[in-house]
């Protein structure tokens, strides 16, 4: 004996199922408490709080990104305030090392000058 294979509606058991499913769809929709009903407004104040914790919370976030950024940003010109103190510092060294040296050559090429006009004194 063979299995009977799947048999596919007709186009009334179709029709009938979609009146149905419109039908349950309707009654659900309707039995949603609407404007007016304790359940709606209880509802509707409860999304309400949620919305105004979400704000309040995105708020808190941007106050505390933006602080971040600032405070960042502070430590970014406090790095290179620091950065340009140590270059200046190493420049004025600089300068003061190539002074000495100038005044080390001068004094050298003086004691040379004054040592060739001994030297024709004599």
């Amino acid at each position: 004996m063979a299995a009977k294979g799947f048999r596919e509606p007709t186009l009334a058991e179709r029709q009938a199922a979609a009146r149905k499913a419109k039908q349950a769809a309707f009654e659900k929709l309707k039995a949603v408490p609407g404007p007016g009903h304790p359940e709606y407004e209880a509802r509707q104040k409860e999304m309400l709080e949620r919305e105004a914790r979400r704000k309040a919370a995105a708020e808190a976030a941007a106050k505390a990104k933006a602080e971040q950024a600032a405070a960042e940003a502070a430590r970014r010109l406090a790095e290179e305030a620091a950065r340009k103190a140590e270059e200046e510092r190493l420049y004025q060294e600089r300068l003061a090392e190539e002074a000495a040296l100038e005044a080390q050559r001068k004094a050298a090429r003086d004691a040379r000058y004054a040592a060739r006009k001994a030297a024709k004194k004599k």
